[in-house]
């Protein structure tokens, strides 16, 4: 089977080779999947794509003319593609549903101590040939922190353990707690938690149209003063101008993500300027540095990861190929929307309409 693999960097290539166990015939095109590139995939039999691939209607209609049925892709989530078009299509869509939780963890970590020991500001002000012991330096130590984990899967409780180690108090706010996150947080309301802790980090997943902006400007007035907020999760979870206007007004100590709402025009792209940067509220985050820190969505840009995202993409192609099917966790589905309930009270009577 030859299978068109997008986005795959050029660090990636030795690894897409080392792991291919079932002896796939690779094609593998750098470029994210877009509307030019798509005929890339005209000699294959499969696809394979990532986060912020362009996966919509025109695409999926381009490979189901080549022959293509399976448009997989080496991402958990799975908003980059149309879902209602691929099911029209008769595509079928799988991903991976985790990789090592570590990857992003580390990063979420990695914010939040450089944003709470204001490394950032340090180490800026050093190249600027100041040695100056600035009072914005001045910490608390990290034994002595409030973590606040806002989601704890995975990756929000080994972030949790993570701090733990380093004798924080570490709480979480999640809906259904784990027991392995019960090991290292201790579970309190979302109030509670955002009043509190001196570090919140976002490790939600994001639903289209159900929780977008979730971090607002009630969010941020919610927290902490001082407080530093990390978004490792999804850039549309973010508010920015909210984030940006809590950090002017320094209610937010800092601010660190890795992700950021319109990141199918930024990340993946190198720009001349700040100017040229296609998202205002992004280029008015960059204006805030040190004190916001934005990473290019590296999160789960390491070995470990990356073993487990392009090992299970192949499992997926091998077990479709083998049993016409994936693992149901794999297996991605379109969902139709619920009807909306028009909910009519007349004379104490409650009348559900449309449903």
């Amino acid at each position: 089977m030859r299978i068109a693999c997008y986005g795959v960097r050029p660090l990636e290539r030795s690894y897409f080779k080392k792991l291919n166990k079932y002896g796939y015939d690779l094609k593998l095109i750098g470029e994210y999947l877009n509307r030019d590139n798509a005929a890339e995939a005209a000699d294959c039999d499969a696809v394979l794509v990532r986060g912020n691939c362009l996966c919509d209607r025109t695409n999926l209609k381009k490979f189901k003319s080549y022959g293509i049925n399976w448009v997989f892709t080496r991402s958990v989530g799975v908003d980059h593609y149309d879902l209602k078009a691929a099911k029209e299509l008769g595509i079928s869509v799988a991903r991976v549903p985790n990789y090592s939780p570590y990857a992003v963890a580390n990063l979420a970590f990695t914010l939040g101590v450089t944003l709470s020991r204001h490394v950032g500001e340090a180490v800026y002000h050093v190249h600027e040939q100041d040695f100056g012991m600035h009072p914005d330096y001045f910490a608390t130590e990290f034994n002595r922190l409030k973590v606040g984990i806002y989601g704890a899967g995975k990756i929000g409780a080994v972030e949790g353990k993570m701090w733990k180690g380093l004798g924080s108090q570490v709480y979480a706010y999640d809906p259904y707690p784990s027991d392995f996150a019960k090991q290292y947080c201790e579970f309190v309301s979302e109030e509670e938690l955002l009043a509190t802790c001196d570090i919140v980090s976002v490790h939600v997943p994001y639903f289209p149209g159900k929780n977008d902006g979730l971090i607002n400007e009630d969010f941020i007035k919610s927290m902490k003063p001082g407080a530093v907020l990390i978004n490792t999760a999804r850039g549309e979870l973010a508010n920015e101008a909210a984030v940006a206007a809590g950090i002017k007004s320094g209610h937010l100590g800092g601010y660190g993500a890795d992700v950021v709402t319109s990141e199918k025009k930024i990340m993946g792209h190198q720009f001349a300027n700040q100017a040229q940067v296609p998202d205002h509220d992004v280029q008015e985050l960059m204006d805030l540095y040190p004190r916001v820190l934005l990473t290019p969505h590296m999160g789960s840009f390491t070995e470990p990861a990356l073993e487990d995202m392009i090992t299970l993409s192949y499992n997926n192609f091998h077990n479709m190929e083998a049993e016409g099917t994936v693992d149901q966790r794999n297996k991605v589905e379109y969902k139709a929307p619920a009807p909306k309930i028009k909910v009519e009270v007349s004379s104490g009577a409650t009348e559900k309409v449309g449903a």
